[in-house]
């Protein structure tokens, strides 16, 4: 799945969409690519002379690459983020890095889904979260 199809699913845009491609898109699963380049707008100030990405955008872009689940079998409707829990970090994620991002849903019921989700680095995993979304207005 291209950018163009990305937009029609999620509401969200420049600076805020974590999710630049999608490799595969099932009924429970998703596979996410986020390339990670210097031109980031939170770079500068994230750490000035030693750029990170920050932990709650990761766990964002794990967010958005979940959401589309729901998003494609659901067309029209939006999903926000409800709770995070577990979510851990295991290594930074630089500027130059493709972050791999792999979700599972694992319920979804009366307009409330949980997803566990992981991103990866070169095979490594940066960070891992469960959380749950719900379904809301556009």
């Amino acid at each position: 799945m291209e950018a163009k199809e990305i937009l029609t699913l999620l509401p969200h845009r420049f600076p805020f969409l974590m999710v630049d491609r999608v490799l595969e898109l099932g009924e429970k699963h998703v596979v996410a690519v986020k390339n990670v380049t210097l031109n980031e707008p939170f770079f500068p100030g994230h750490f000035p002379g030693n750029p990170v990405m920050p932990g709650v955008l990761i766990v964002e872009a794990l967010v958005q690459a979940s959401a589309l689940i729901l998003a494609r079998a659901e067309r029209g409707s939006v999903f926000y983020l409800a709770s995070v829990e577990h979510a851990r970090f295991r290594r930074p994620v630089l500027p130059g890095d493709q972050l791999i991002l792999r979700g599972e849903l694992q319920y979804y019921r009366q307009g409330v889904g949980r997803a566990v989700a992981s991103a990866y680095v070169g095979g490594e995993v940066a960070a891992e979260a469960e959380f749950r979304l719900a379904r809301g207005r556009p």
